[in-house]
């Protein structure tokens, strides 16, 4: 009895603390960049999905934007397609464009759907292609250390987003739908572009003036020289981080998005560990959260 008791106790705990954060969030749009493990983790996938659909029966409004590196590299062995990248960036040919088109409009995005849809949610998948909502151009990309145009590197058809047709999300925003968007977008004669996931949710993001932008990835967070994990990062503290180089490496373009979308107008960014099951809630919810915040004047005004 007492056992029932207690967790009955903790239950009411977690209630009356997300309470004030239900409250200021209803109506807010949120958009979440969904990958690493918490796509790869039958548990993960399931307390994500959850997750996902609480906010939508909530009030708030969330948008999920995903990745598919890993499928994407299976069926391309599969098909024994070589892969190369340079900066992290996969070199995007025609057969691979094609793959890119088949895993993340197809087989990742028809998954995820259909993830939340047997949590009760109501979602719709599209990829940028569809209703012309992410315009692209082919990304220039130079050299590391290197100002010369002359050193701009060919890696196919990945893009950059040049521009968010918001129309289509407004519809789903403003209905029951939640849209699930894979990251491939088009130019002006019609090709196809493979797009950083990161960088495709940080835009939709700002130009929706979203209240959240929050990037699942696999480690706790922006993290110090001995490891510790940094939050309540004002803008000004996160460029100081990346100028002495405490911040560098994978994490440093997913900073980098995550600034631009609070620059930009986004209220507050969020760089969290996807490995912990709940983590959006825990972090939407809760006062401790599960990762690194980043806001324009951080927790102390500066």
């Amino acid at each position: 009895m007492s056992l029932t008791i207690n967790n009955a106790k903790n239950i009411a705990k977690v209630l009356t603390e997300a309470l004030p954060y239900i409250q200021k969030f209803t109506g807010r749009t949120m958009v979440v960049k969904y990958g690493g493990s918490a796509m790869a983790d039958e548990k993960l996938k399931q307390s994500f999905a959850r997750d996902i659909v609480l906010m939508k029966l909530v009030g708030i409004n969330p948008i999920v934007v995903h990745g598919g590196g890993p499928q994407i590299a299976n069926v391309l062995a599969q098909l024994n397609i070589e892969s190369s990248f340079v900066d992290g960036l996969r070199v995007t040919d025609s057969r691979t464009m094609a793959v890119v088109e088949m895993v993340l409009g197809g087989l990742v995005n028809k998954e995820i759907v259909s993830l939340l849809n047997k949590n009760q949610g109501k979602a719709i998948g599209v990829t940028g292609k569809d209703g012309n909502l992410i315009k692209a151009r082919k990304l220039q990309l130079k050299r590391k250390n290197s100002e010369s145009d002359a050193q701009a590197l060919d890696i196919g058809q990945v893009g950059e987003v040049v521009h968010i047709n918001t129309e289509i999300l407004e519809v789903m925003k403003d209905s029951d739908f939640i849209p699930v968007i894979a990251p491939i977008g088009t130019d002006e004669e019609g090709a196809s572009y493979n797009i950083n996931a990161d960088s495709v949710a940080g835009k939709i993001a700002d130009v929706l003036n979203a209240e959240k932008l929050i990037l699942l990835t696999n480690v706790a967070g922006v993290q110090d020289l001995q490891g510790n994990v940094l939050t309540g990062l004002s803008t000004k503290q996160v460029d100081k981080l990346i100028a002495d180089k405490i911040i560098q490496g994978g994490m440093l373009p997913k900073v980098e998005c995550a600034l631009d979308a609070v620059k930009g107008g986004v209220h507050s960014a969020h760089i969290i560990d996807g490995r912990v099951e709940h983590a959006v809630l825990l972090e939407i919810f809760t006062d401790e959260g599960v990762g690194t915040l980043i806001t324009k004047n951080g927790l102390n005004k500066d």
